[in-house]
Order: structure tokens, then C-alpha cells, then sequence
């Protein structure tokens, strides 16, 4: 009679326990869905990304959608993070750099909306004026290959170089300049994380810098820039998103809000201009 009680109770133990981790897990999935579908998770550089994300926040907490916002200092690591899942989307790069990233390490991303460009400028300590550069100057550039093409843009715009006939400037590179009247000299070697760093040190001539790092260091591309590029630029920064997330509602309702005419105000009055909506 023992026995027959003691197997009674084991049975109904393993009930509860059985009914208890189908309870535990049901919650966990209630949990996870909730949690995707209430929070996005973007990755975003300090400056200008990432204070423009904070600017939106209220507004797409209205939309029901709560934006968590991770900060990276680095080029690498965005897209890293994405691709790992670590993060839903990723707000720091231009078009250009997206398209060889993805190509280099077959990254199955899309591009979820241009948001703005923050144009390239070529800064210096020794020069005020262009017309002002000596033969034989150093131009320190970023070891980004993706930008090559458009600091040579800039220069080539500047009548400083020319390329080759027939090569696309987007991809351009140093090897690619058939006329360089000044005999410039180019170091490419500098992360463009330390390139406003450079500046600061007053190494080289010029210094190009994304306008990300320069306004971390108190410059305005608009105002303090020797060089600037055009307006026409193709360098828009993106929204990045894993392409099986493309249709996601929550990365919909980010780009609209980031496209809207009051936030778009907001962006070209923050940074005098500098930075440029773009409504696409």
C-alpha cells in the first residue's frame, strides 16, 4: 500500500513539473514576442546618429514602438553586430561603405532608407585658403577604402587631381590619379576614428574627416572645413537592416518618423546645415 502510494505521488510530481516548464515556457515565448514587437534595437554612432535617434524616441514610442540605442565608435563593429543579431538595425554608414561591406563579407543586408549625408571636409591647421596649399603637401586620408573615392571627388573637384579617363570616382582610389599637378602626397594609413585626432595633432597638410568625427571634435563641416564636398554627393547615410527584416513594422515606422518634415527642421537646425536630410 506504501508502494502503490509513493507511485501516485511521483506521478503527480511529474505532472506539475511537466505542466509547470510548459507554463514557464509559454511565458518566455509571450515574453519574446512582446519584446519584438515593443522594442527595436539600433546601433548608431555617437554623433549625429545616435542624437538624432534620441530626438525621435517620443515619437516613435506614440507609434508603439520603443527604440533601445547602441553606440559604436568603430566602423566594424555595427555591422557585426547586426548580422550576429545583437541588434535589429544599424544607423552609422553611407551607401557606398554599406555596398562593400556586404559584398566583402556577404552579409545578407538591405538598405532600409537613405536619412541623411553628412558631407566630407578637408580640414587644416596651417592653411585657411586652398589657393594657399604648397607643392609636395601631405593629405591624410582614411584607411577606408570606401571613402577614397569620394575625398578624390573633392580634390579632383578642387582642380587639385585628375583621374584616369573612364574610372568611376565612387570607386576610385589613389592608384587611379593620372594628373597631380601640386605632386600631392597621400597617407592613407589613419582609422577614421583618429583622423580628427590627427588634425588636432597638426599632422599633414590636410586632413580629410567624416563629419561624424569631426563634430565629436568641435568642428562644422560647413564652417570650418578648407574643402567641402557638393550637395550632389551620393553618400547618403542609410538605415542597414537584415534583409529577412526588411518588412518589419517597426523598421517601417522608424523610417517614416526620421523622414518627417518637423524632424528633418530639427536635423538642419541642430547642426547649422551641415548635416542634410534626405527624403527618401
Amino acid at each position: 500500500m506504501k508502494k502503490k502510494f509513493l507511485g501516485f505521488a511521483a506521478v503527480a510530481l511529474l505532472t506539475v513539473g511537466l505542466a509547470a516548464c510548459g507554463n514557464s515556457k509559454a511565458d518566455s515565448s509571450d515574453d519574446s514576442s512582446k519584446e519584438k514587437s515593443d522594442t527595436l534595437v539600433v546601433g548608431a554612432s555617437p554623433t549625429p546618429h545616435a542624437e538624432i535617434l534620441e530626438h525621435i524616441k517620443p515619437l516613435l514610442e506614440k507609434e508603439g514602438v520603443n527604440l533601445e540605442i547602441k553606440k559604436f565608435d568603430d566602423y566594424v563593429l555595427p555591422n557585426k553586430a547586426l548580422a550576429d543579431k545583437d541588434i535589429d538595425a544599424n544607423y552609422f554608414q553611407h551607401k557606398p561603405f554599406f555596398e562593400k561591406a556586404v559584398k566583402e563579407n556577404d552579409y545578407k543586408f538591405t538598405d532600409a532608407g537613405a536619412i541623411h549625408i553628412e558631407p566630407m571636409g578637408l580640414y587644416s591647421k596651417k592653411i585657411k585658403d586652398i589657393k594657399d596649399l604648397k607643392d609636395g603637401a601631405t593629405i591624410i586620408t582614411s584607411s577606408s577604402e570606401s571613402d577614397w573615392g569620394r575625398i578624390i571627388t573633392i580634390l579632383q573637384d578642387a582642380d587639385l587631381v585628375k583621374v584616369k579617363e573612364g574610372v568611376d570616382l565612387e570607386t576610385a582610389t589613389f592608384d587611379d590619379i593620372a594628373e597631380n599637378p601640386k605632386k600631392l602626397k597621400f597617407d592613407h594609413s589613419i582609422d577614421p576614428a583618429l583622423l580628427a585626432t590627427t588634425y588636432s595633432n597638426d599632422e599633414g597638410d590636410l586632413v580629410a574627416i567624416n563629419a561624424n568625427f569631426a563634430y565629436g571634435a568641435g568642428l562644422n563641416p560647413v564652417k570650418d572645413a578648407v574643402l567641402l564636398e557638393k550637395d550632389t554627393s551620393p553618400y547618403a547615410n542609410i538605415l542597414a537592416v537584415r534583409t529577412a527584416d526588411k518588412d518589419d513594422a517597426r523598421i517601417k515606422k522608424l523610417v517614416k518618423v526620421l523622414h518627417e518634415k518637423d524632424v528633418q527642421d530639427w536635423i538642419l537646425e541642430k547642426w547649422d546645415g551641415s548635416v542634410k536630410p534626405v527624403d527618401k
